[in-house]
């Protein structure tokens, strides 16, 4: 969940001066302009430094030109033969690098947020790239404008409209919590830079803050409850507003064609899906892209009725207070004490004391959340799932294998459209390696350590940007596959005609003595395997320290909990051939605690070959033995009969633990091994249950306690998972 703005993790965020420039300085100098670009996982961002002398020592300003930003002046600029730098205190960047002998480059690399890329300055100006604020101006105009709902509320909308008036153009809409316009009417907003593909083909680019948000007047309510009866205009949601907001459009906007698109990732995935539920008969096209979808089944605030701590800490600090009047400024981010985001949670001790030490009473979502521990009609009211009923737009729902965020949300809105309507309704799934928005802009070739030998993204953006050509201007053919699925480990795409795909074999991973796992049945009588699990010493969800949640932990490197006394594993033999699991997976434990609740994490791992190498010649890290990370999910083991009516556990009674993670699509190669791990904690990504069945937001650090676990894999108590194997 963190920050929505995914297009910043491809960008740097800078802040705005008043241009100044100097003029070139003859060479033998450091003085004068230097021209670099960055390249932004395929996005080529054009940074201009300007260095003069200043008593003895030096001074810079810098532009972003594609974002914007002039005259930045620079915190620190060193210089002493070959030795270049500058560094902004508040963009948090710095730049170090060597100037050759002519003085007509210098060589160095550039650092922010912790990532650093290469970067090369020059003397010669740098032509602008297609999706700068220079070349768009030249062929769209923008307006700022507030359109009026049903109930008298006025939303703040930018609309961009392209100069070629010679033909009509579709509108395509983004829907967001997230601050369309920060830099003002005479800026082009960022999304507008990344979505090239769409500003070259001159479509109407729409952007909306949502009711409630930054701009926009109204109450902001997280994941608005749709309304499915409307007596009267007091009665709104997102579909209305989405529906006042395309009616508009289509009346008010020159040289619109008619017919309106409607996208997002994320949060801006779930307004996407309101906008299909009762849709406008404008309304064409819809790609919803790792939608939020059930806040406490899957998606974002809690996965199984188990809370995941750090990202709503992270996300309900900076979006979560109100704003008291229209503003075009964010909250601020968190600030942590510490950059270990173990140590920092794990001191701040319960879940309750956010609330005394951060929160209060400033942010209403997370005390109507905490005043509904279980799945109850607050819950159920905020997942639209159940609406997607005569869908009329074509839907082409999109999400990443490695989404830490919402992946279940993409999943499920397909297959809830999927299964409420007629085959006549055109809905389509398109899954990829990707991480959290990763499929936007720019490439994506690889995740943490892991690289997929391509990049993914070409065929996608090709893809998405046919499925809106169709539908909105009537170019090109609807032959667009069912699904469109990116199969990790042979690291290949493939059309399947269904998701899941009906051409599998369902086949039981049991556990065995030995740390062992196999497809064969268990015959022991008793067999169990036994340890501590300590809430004072919570699992990590990665072996590295960070302040901030890592993406790539969805397909790190589980040695680090292999090695640990509290988890668990079951290992195949070496595979002699390929097998290729597709769809989702089912957890079947039969466990036993001393303790009266637990958490369940059950992880999917492919291990790599002892001599495994990347097929990234720069990759450093040794592959060689690597756990990576399929898939994992947690389930909070009072839910196991029922989400709405937990029950505790009987201490040392053997209980019987099921439930799905997640789908996946990935072929474990021969000569790999299956892996299977089991543990009771995964800090801070999940809060640490406390072992006792009390209500965990409200209980004291009394309450937590160690408990002995029990796994068992006897003939009675056959713990395994469930695996499909494609044919």
């Amino acid at each position: 969940m963190k920050t929505r703005f995914t297009y910043f993790k491809k960008c740097m965020v800078l802040l705005a001066f008043p241009v100044l420039m100097t003029s070139w300085i003859s060479a033998q100098t450091i003085e004068g302009d230097w021209y670099g670009k960055l390249d932004l996982g395929g996005r080529v961002l054009r940074l201009t430094v300007h260095v003069k002398s200043a008593g003895d020592g030096y001074t810079s300003t810098w532009d972003s030109p594609d974002q914007d930003a002039f005259g930045i002046p620079s915190t620190t600029t060193t210089f002493k033969y070959p030795d270049f730098s500058f560094s902004h205190a508040g963009a948090r960047l710095s730049y170090t690098g060597q100037v050759n002998p002519d003085y007509t480059q210098i060589a160095g690399s550039f650092e922010q947020l912790g990532r650093k890329r290469e970067l090369l300055f020059g003397r010669q100006p740098i032509p602008a790239p297609p999706g700068s604020p220079e070349v768009l101006r030249q062929k769209y105009d923008k307006k700022e404008v507030y359109i009026t709902m049903r109930d008298g509320v006025r939303l703040f909308t930018s609309i961009y409209n392209p100069r070629d008036r010679s033909v009509q153009h579709p509108i395509l809409i983004k829907r967001t919590p997230y601050n369309i316009e920060p830099g003002g009417p005479d800026r082009f907003n960022i999304p507008m830079q990344l979505f090239t593909r769409y500003t070259e083909s001159d479509y109407i680019m729409v952007f909306q803050d949502v009711r409630g948000k930054f701009m926009s007047e109204g109450q902001f309510e997280d994941i608005r409850p749709v309304i499915p009866e409307k007596k009267s205009n007091k009665d709104i949601d997102e579909s209305s507003d989405t529906w006042d907001t395309v009616d508009w459009l289509i009346k008010n906007v020159d040289n619109n064609n008619g017919k309106v698109g409607i996208f997002g990732i994320s949060y801006p995935g779930f307004y996407s899906t309101m906008g299909i539920i009762n849709a406008h008969p404008a309304v064409k096209a819809v790609s919803p892209q790792a939608p939020v979808t059930a806040w406490f089944i899957g998606d974002d605030f809690h996965h199984n009725g188990a809370f995941f701590l750090m990202d709503c800490f992270n996300f309900f600090y900076n979006n979560g207070r109100p704003h008291k009047s229209p503003t075009r400024i964010g909250n601020p981010r968190f600030m942590y004490p510490v950059p270990d985001n173990y140590e920092f949670f794990l001191s701040l001790g319960p879940v309750k004391n956010i609330l005394t030490k951060y929160f209060g009473d400033t942010i209403k979502f997370w005390n109507d959340a905490f005043a509904h521990p279980d799945y109850d009609s607050f819950w159920k009211a905020r997942d639209p799932s159940r609406y997607l009923k005569n869908v009329t737009p074509a839907v082409m729902t999109v999400g990443g294998w490695f989404d830490a965020e919402d992946l279940f949300g993409a999943l499920h809105t397909y297959e809830s459209i999927e299964s409420q309507n007629t085959p006549a309704t055109k809905n389509i799934l398109v899954m990829g390696p990707w991480s959290h928005g990763q499929w936007e802009s720019g490439e994506a070739t690889h995740l943490g350590h892991i690289y997929w030998g391509s990049d993914p993204n070409r065929k996608y953006q090709d893809m998405e940007k046919g499925f809106f050509d169709f539908y909105l201007k009537g170019e090109g053919k609807p032959d667009f596959p069912e699904a469109t699925i990116f199969i990790t480990g042979v690291d290949e795409w493939k059309d399947f005609a269904t998701w899941p795909p009906k051409n599998v074999v369902t086949k039981d991973l049991y556990f065995h003595p030995g740390k062992a796992a196999s497809f064969t049945t268990p015959v022991n009588p008793a067999a169990f395997d036994e340890y501590c699990s300590d809430p004072a010493n919570p699992v990590p969800y990665t072996e590295d320290v960070h302040t901030y949640r890592t993406s790539e932990y969805m397909d790190d490197d589980q040695r680090f909990a292999s090695r640990r006394p509290d988890v668990v594993t079951y290992q195949t033999d070496v595979l002699n051939e390929d097998i290729t699991v597709t769809g989702p997976i089912t957890a079947d434990l039969f466990v036993s605690t001393t303790g009266t609740d637990d958490d369940f994490i059950v992880k999917l791992v492919d291990v790599f070959p002892p001599d495994a190498k990347s097929p990234d010649p720069d990759e450093k890290y040794p592959m060689g033995g690597y756990e990576m990370l399929v898939r994992a999910e947690v389930f909070r083991g009072r839910y196991r009969n029922s989400f709405e009516k937990p029950e505790a556990f009987v201490p040392g009674k053997i209980t019987e633990v099921k439930y799905e993670l997640p789908d996946v699509a990935h072929t474990f190669k021969k000569g790999h091994h299956i892996m299977v791990q089991v543990q009771n904690s995964w800090f801070p990504l999940v809060d640490r249950n406390p072992q006792k069945f009390v209500n965990i937001y409200k209980c004291s650090e009394s309450d937590f306690q160690k408990a002995t676990q029990r796994v068992y894999f006897d003939s009675a108590h056959p713990s395994h998972v469930t695996i499909k194997v494609l044919q």
